[in-house]
This record gives C-alpha cells, sequence and structure tokens, in this order.
C-alpha cells in the first residue's frame, strides 16, 4: 500500500445512528496503523456539557458559544479517552440523555463549523481514520477512500441494545429504535451538512454481517484504492 507511506491518507467512514462506525473504524485504523479520530465524540463532548452545564438545548446561541470555549481532546490510545476540559468523560458522554440530545447540537451550523476546524487540524497530523456523518460530503471531501456503512434500523436498534446490556444500561429495545430512527430524521434532514453519501461513497451494507466480515471489506477497499 503504498499510498499509506504518503502520510496524506484519509479514510471518510460515515452513516446513520447504530451502523457500527466507531467500532469499525477503530478496528480498521489499527490494523493498518492509521490514527483513529471518532468525531461522534466531540459533538456529544458538547451535548454532554451543555447538559452538565444547565444550558438549554434548544439555545443555539449559547450552546454554539459553548462549543467555541470548551477544550475537547482525543487520546491517541486504543481505547481513545475523551477529555472535556480535564475532565474524562469517556463514559458519561455515552449515557441515554447525551444520544437524545447530540442530533441538535449538531444540527447548529456554530458547533459544526467549531468542531469541522478542530477535525481539519487533525487530518492534517498523517494518515487518518475518521468516521461520522459528513467525513465524506463535509469534513474531508478530497479524502482518498470514502464508506458509508448503513443498516436497517431494527438491525441497528439490536446492534446498541446488546452494547447497553453489556454495558449494564437498561433502556428497552423498543426505545432504543424509536430514538435512532428520530436521529435519522434530525441528521438527513438538516440544513446544514445533511447525512448522506458522499457522490463517490461505497455504500456497505451490513444488515446480516459481523464486525470482522465488515471490517475486511473496508480492509480490501483501502488496498485497492
Amino acid at each position: 500500500m503504498e499510498h499509506l507511506r504518503e502520510n496524506h491518507l484519509q479514510v471518510a467512514i460515515d452513516g446513520p445512528a447504530g451502523a457500527g462506525k466507531s467500532t469499525i473504524a477503530r478496528i480498521v485504523a489499527d490494523k493498518l496503523g492509521l490514527y483513529y479520530l471518532d468525531t461522534g465524540a466531540m459533538y456529544r463532548s458538547v451535548a454532554y456539557k451543555a447538559l452538565a452545564s444547565g444550558i438549554s438545548l434548544q439555545d443555539e446561541k449559547a450552546v454554539t458559544g459553548l462549543a467555541r470555549i470548551i477544550d475537547i481532546r482525543l487520546s491517541h490510545n486504543d481505547r481513545q479517552t475523551v477529555f472535556c476540559d480535564g475532565e474524562d468523560v469517556t463514559s458519561k458522554i455515552r449515557d441515554v440523555e447525551v444520544s437524545r440530545a447530540v442530533s441538535l447540537i449538531a444540527s447548529y451550523p456554530g458547533v459544526r463549523n467549531r468542531l469541522v476546524e478542530l477535525q481539519r487540524q487533525e487530518a492534517l497530523k498523517g494518515n487518518i481514520v475518521m468516521d461520522g456523518r459528513d467525513i465524506g460530503t463535509y469534513v474531508l471531501p478530497d479524502a482518498g477512500i470514502k464508506i458509508f456503512l448503513t443498516a436497517s434500523a431494527s438491525e441497528r436498534a439490536r446492534r446498541r441494545y446488546l452494547e447497553n446490556i453489556k454495558e449494564g444500561k437498561m433502556v428497552s429495545l423498543e426505545e432504543i429504535r424509536s430514538d435512532i430512527e428520530k436521529r435519522d430524521v434530525v441528521d438527513s434532514q438538516r440544513k446544514f451538512a445533511p447525512l448522506k453519501p458522499a457522490k463517490d461513497a461505497v455504500i456497505l451494507d451490513t444488515t446480516g454481517l459481523t464486525i470482522d466480515e465488515v471490517v475486511a471489506k473496508i480492509i480490501r477497499i483501502i488496498r485497492e484504492g
């Protein structure tokens, strides 16, 4: 893979909530020795901080102001610990309340502009795998590899449900599916950088596929690209 030695390989992995983007992207990056950036964790950090600070999620101006001043750092270790103003929020940003708030937070142009600026700075550091909802269309439109992961809402809800059980979070499958479907609507219909596949993205439907199978398909795409 000669392009991996050129220090500017950019792999953009997009897709809706529950498609397995973060898990897949992290494994792919690890197997290929690339840096991984979970952009969703950045939006979740803003949502967490707004909730913890008592800021109304409906107050776009206040939330945008918050996004401009908080310090978000993602470590480069395997787990990719997330720090918000020095606090380890890796687990806290995965709470149900944060999950329900993040799509609204991410719909604010001011918030996206600030975080996209940070994401592009990270991409300049070298070979990177970045996942999110608008990486291939907006954050890294010139990325050499663009992949759009998708799966049925039922499949995505089932996966999230099993993850929650493993982490001791008791949320019903029906509730998770409802939240996912609502996020799909908000993410795909927002005016600024909506969720959609890039024109040159490879679309992978992961319904019925194992993590290892999806990882193998993506690595094959990268190596052939």
